[in-house]
Protein backbone atom coordinates (compact mmCIF):
# COMPACT_ATOMS: atom_id res chain seq x y z
CA UNK A 1 0.00 0.00 0.00
CA UNK A 2 1.39 3.35 -0.81
CA UNK A 3 1.68 6.11 1.32
CA UNK A 4 -1.35 8.28 -0.45
CA UNK A 5 -3.39 5.06 -0.56
CA UNK A 6 -2.88 4.87 3.38
CA UNK A 7 -3.88 8.50 4.11
CA UNK A 8 -6.93 8.36 1.47
CA UNK A 9 -8.35 5.31 3.61
CA UNK A 10 -7.34 7.65 6.52
CA UNK A 11 -9.39 10.85 4.59
CA UNK A 12 -12.13 8.35 4.21
CA UNK A 13 -12.87 7.44 7.14
CA UNK A 14 -12.39 10.93 8.57
CA UNK A 15 -15.16 11.92 6.40
CA UNK A 16 -17.72 9.37 7.29
CA UNK A 17 -16.97 10.43 11.09
CA UNK A 18 -17.62 13.79 10.49
CA UNK A 19 -20.86 13.06 8.72
CA UNK A 20 -22.16 10.43 11.15
CA UNK A 21 -22.01 13.01 13.73
CA UNK A 22 -23.47 16.13 11.81
CA UNK A 23 -26.14 13.70 11.01
CA UNK A 24 -26.77 13.37 14.65
CA UNK A 25 -29.24 15.75 17.25
CA UNK A 26 -26.90 18.72 18.38
CA UNK A 27 -25.61 18.96 21.50
CA UNK A 28 -22.86 21.01 22.55
CA UNK A 29 -21.00 17.77 23.02
CA UNK A 30 -21.87 16.67 19.90
CA UNK A 31 -21.07 20.37 18.64
CA UNK A 32 -17.42 20.37 19.89
CA UNK A 33 -16.82 16.46 18.60
CA UNK A 34 -18.22 17.36 15.17
CA UNK A 35 -15.64 20.87 15.60
CA UNK A 36 -12.36 18.35 16.61
CA UNK A 37 -13.82 15.61 13.83
CA UNK A 38 -13.93 18.95 11.31
CA UNK A 39 -10.02 19.50 12.33
CA UNK A 40 -8.82 16.26 11.84
CA UNK A 41 -11.08 16.06 8.25
CA UNK A 42 -9.38 19.14 7.11
CA UNK A 43 -5.44 18.10 8.19
CA UNK A 44 -6.26 14.91 6.52
CA UNK A 45 -7.87 16.15 3.48
CA UNK A 46 -4.85 18.48 2.96
CA UNK A 47 -1.97 16.32 3.51
CA UNK A 48 -3.85 13.91 1.09
CA UNK A 49 -3.37 16.33 -1.25
CA UNK A 50 -0.17 17.06 -0.41
CA UNK A 51 1.05 13.34 -1.35
CA UNK A 52 -0.91 12.92 -3.93
CA UNK A 53 0.34 15.66 -6.01
CA UNK A 54 4.11 14.94 -4.96
CA UNK A 55 3.37 10.70 -5.68
CA UNK A 56 0.99 11.16 -9.24
CA UNK A 57 2.13 14.88 -9.99
CA UNK A 58 5.98 15.35 -9.03
CA UNK A 59 4.55 18.26 -7.70
CA UNK A 60 5.70 19.26 -3.99
CA UNK A 61 3.50 21.93 -1.87
CA UNK A 62 4.33 22.77 1.77
CA UNK A 63 1.16 24.69 2.99
CA UNK A 64 -2.73 23.68 3.40
CA UNK A 65 -3.44 26.81 0.86
CA UNK A 66 -0.56 26.32 -1.64
CA UNK A 67 -1.67 22.58 -1.68
CA UNK A 68 -5.15 23.46 -2.36
CA UNK A 69 -4.07 26.22 -4.98
CA UNK A 70 -2.24 23.38 -6.43
CA UNK A 71 -5.08 20.90 -6.35
CA UNK A 72 -7.17 23.28 -8.40
CA UNK A 73 -4.76 23.73 -11.45
CA UNK A 74 -4.31 19.91 -11.44
CA UNK A 75 -8.14 19.45 -11.62
CA UNK A 76 -8.80 17.75 -8.50
CA UNK A 77 -10.92 20.36 -6.95
CA UNK A 78 -12.97 23.09 -8.28
CA UNK A 79 -11.68 26.45 -7.56
CA UNK A 80 -13.33 27.97 -4.74
CA UNK A 81 -12.33 30.76 -2.01
CA UNK A 82 -14.34 28.09 0.49
CA UNK A 83 -11.01 25.41 0.31
CA UNK A 84 -9.30 28.85 1.73
CA UNK A 85 -11.89 29.73 3.76
CA UNK A 86 -11.92 26.06 5.75
CA UNK A 87 -7.78 26.95 6.15
CA UNK A 88 -9.20 29.65 8.20
CA UNK A 89 -12.46 28.13 9.68
CA UNK A 90 -9.50 24.90 11.20
CA UNK A 91 -6.86 27.87 12.09
CA UNK A 92 -9.28 29.68 14.06
CA UNK A 93 -11.34 26.18 15.81
CA UNK A 94 -7.38 25.40 16.69
CA UNK A 95 -6.06 28.56 18.14
CA UNK A 96 -9.25 29.93 20.18
CA UNK A 97 -12.05 28.80 21.48
CA UNK A 98 -15.16 31.03 21.81
CA UNK A 99 -18.62 29.28 22.15
CA UNK A 100 -19.53 31.87 19.50
CA UNK A 101 -17.05 30.91 17.11
CA UNK A 102 -17.66 27.60 18.09
CA UNK A 103 -21.39 27.81 17.24
CA UNK A 104 -20.82 29.69 14.06
CA UNK A 105 -18.44 27.01 12.51
CA UNK A 106 -21.15 24.05 13.76
CA UNK A 107 -23.41 25.70 11.38
CA UNK A 108 -20.97 25.90 8.61
CA UNK A 109 -19.92 21.91 8.53
CA UNK A 110 -22.66 21.04 6.41
CA UNK A 111 -21.26 22.81 3.56
CA UNK A 112 -17.89 22.31 4.49
CA UNK A 113 -18.64 18.31 4.52
CA UNK A 114 -20.15 18.86 0.61
CA UNK A 115 -16.56 20.19 -0.18
CA UNK A 116 -14.84 17.07 1.83
CA UNK A 117 -17.33 14.59 0.29
CA UNK A 118 -16.37 15.98 -3.19
CA UNK A 119 -12.47 15.28 -2.47
CA UNK A 120 -13.78 11.87 -1.63
CA UNK A 121 -15.12 11.07 -4.76
CA UNK A 122 -12.43 12.74 -6.71
CA UNK A 123 -9.75 10.25 -4.84
CA UNK A 124 -11.94 7.24 -5.74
Amino acid sequence: MTKTESIKEQYFKTVKNLEETLGKEKTDERRDSAIKRFELCFDVAWKLIKEYLEENKGIICASPNECFREAYRQKIIDYSEFWLQITKERNAAVHTYKEKLAESLYQKLPEILKHFKYLEEKMK
